[in-house]
């Protein structure tokens, strides 16, 4: 649901007398205040407490200065280096994955299974495509993931390939990129979104906000059409309750086993008999490095279900 739709839909509920509700969507999250956009377009701070689980992306009614969150659709979650779970945004449709030269090996594969997982379509994006490097990449990149998902090659600082993005996000998508340190993925949110660095520069004008306080994120609209959450910091993307099952049925280049299947229906694609995906690695038509990033994020979410299943349950 778009910007100026979001108050308009959420505005039907009856009320208080003492505090009229209003329907409103949070564009903006600075710690201790949220920044609510309502349906007539009007744009209200209201203070929340620093752990109160509201992102950006919710929509809320708002009574005075109390927050009510309505129902996600869905959930953009990420584990950090230190294991902590952090929610970066809420109700997002698409997960754009920016890989360039020198992108951490198993990066692209491990997002997509957590996209899939948390019911977000991902793509891909080869960026600083002015590099012959870059370039080498992106052709490399659109090879390994033919039929599993759409992939775009561009460069943020010349423009090239911008408007192949630009039109796919004027579907309508709402959605945010992850990438890890030196891929130009603040570059590329400036290039579709101009009027970031603006809009950042006059909220933390707001005196009781103080001029040092960060936007934890904040919500985009893409000229032309479409939605980009810019989450800053987003760069570790570890896995967050995602199960064996969903790592075996959302890792890319799986998807033809639905027609061409293992033998058996819950195999794990490690020596089982009649293993459709070993004969494949077997066959070179999947790449070895590739299918060891699969085992290695499989026996991730397994150690996990152990941990889970070992944990003493509560009374």
């Amino acid at each position: 649901m778009r910007l100026e739709e979001a108050g308009k839909e959420m505005s039907t509920g009856k009320a208080p007398e003492s505090a009229p509700e209003t329907g409103g969507l949070i564009v903006s999250h600075f710690g201790v205040a949220v920044e609510v956009l309502f349906g007539g377009g009007e744009r209200r701070m209201v203070r929340v407490k620093r752990n109160s689980g509201h992102v950006v992306g919710d929509r809320v009614r708002v009574a005075g200065e109390v927050l009510e969150r309505l129902p996600r659709q869905t959930e953009l979650r990420r584990r950090d280096a230190r294991g902590s779970v952090h929610l970066v945004a809420a109700n997002l449709d698409v997960l754009g994955i920016v890989l360039a030269p020198g992108s951490p090996s198993g990066f692209a594969d491990r997002a997509i299974v957590a996209a899939r997982a948390a019911g977000l379509k991902p793509f891909l994006v080869c960026n600083k495509c002015d590099l012959p490097e870059a370039r080498a990449l992106a052709s490399e990149v659109a090879g390994t993931y033919a039929g599993s998902l759409s992939t775009f090659a561009l460069s943020a600082a010349s423009g090239e390939g911008i408007e192949d993005l630009r039109g796919f996000l004027r579907e309508g998508h709402r959605g945010a990129f992850v990438g890890s340190t030196g891929v130009g993925k603040s570059s590329l949110l400036n290039a579709l979104c101009p009027e970031i660095n603006l809009k950042v520069g006059e909220l933390s004008d707001h005196r009781w906000l103080g001029k040092h306080t960060t936007t934890v994120s904040s919500l985009h609209t893409v000229p032309g059409g479409g939605e980009l959450v810019d989450t800053p910091g987003f760069r570790d993307f570890g896995l967050v309750d995602i199960s064996s099952e969903e790592v075996v049925e959302y890792f890319p280049g799986f998807e033809s086993l639905e027609e061409n299947g293992c033998r058996f229906h819950n195999c794990r694609h490690r020596s089982e008999p009649g293993c459709a995906v070993t004969e494949l690695v077997e066959r070179g038509e999947l790449a070895a490095d590739r299918y060891r990033c699969y085992l290695d994020i499989l026996a991730e979410a397994e150690a996990a279900e152990d941990a889970a299943a070992r944990r003493p349950r509560k009374k």
